[in-house]
This record gives structure tokens, sequence and C-alpha cells, in this order.
């Protein structure tokens, strides 16, 4: 019996992490004309956060709480996973007035 309930307990929990794999999403933010666009997202954790950059300049995305930086050659693309839920605000090191904010859900 305690075979079955192990073997049981292993598949539920191999359920809960494929199931938040699978849900995992790319949310993408483009930059252009010195701006994040669009300047605030939402996405959950685990989701991928790709910073796509139009710009012929370098950029960052800085999270203000020091979690990240992400640096972002001129056409070029960074990206970060998200590991903690809450709101996150971040900037552009170079370009202080580009600014982002991440609402992050469990």
């Amino acid at each position: 019996m305690r075979g079955k309930t192990a073997g049981v307990i292993l598949g539920a929990l191999l359920l809960v992490f494929a199931t938040r794999a699978a849900r995992a999403e790319v949310v993408e933010v483009r930059i252009n004309k010195l701006a994040f666009v669009p300047a605030q997202i939402s996405a959950h954790v685990g989701d991928t956060v790709e910073w796509v950059n139009a710009d012929f300049v370098v950029h960052t995305a800085t999270a203000r709480n020091g979690a990240w930086d992400v640096i972002i050659s001129a056409h070029s693309s960074g990206s970060i996973v998200i590991e903690a839920d809450g709101m996150v605000d971040y900037y552009c090191e170079h370009h202080p007035n580009m600014t982002g904010r991440i609402s992050v859900a469990k």
C-alpha cells in the first residue's frame, strides 16, 4: 500500500510541475524610439520577459530592486525568467526616463 501512495504523490507532483512548465509564456517588450512598449506588462512566475531592441543604441532593463540587469545591444534582444511574484519597476541605465513595470502573479 505504501508503494501505491508514494506513486500517487509522485505522480501528482509531476503533474503540478508539468502544468507550470506548460503554461510558461514569453512576454515581449519592444524598445522603440527610447521607450519600452508596452511600458506595463503582466506575467506569471516562470514566464520569460524578452526585450527586443529596435533602436540603434544600447539599452538596459534594470530592476530597481537590484534583482536583474539585462544589457540589450542595438537591434538585439535580452531576456530573464521571472522568479518571484510582486511588482517590479525597471528602467534603462543609459536613459533613465525609459521606465517600465512588470506585475507578476504566481
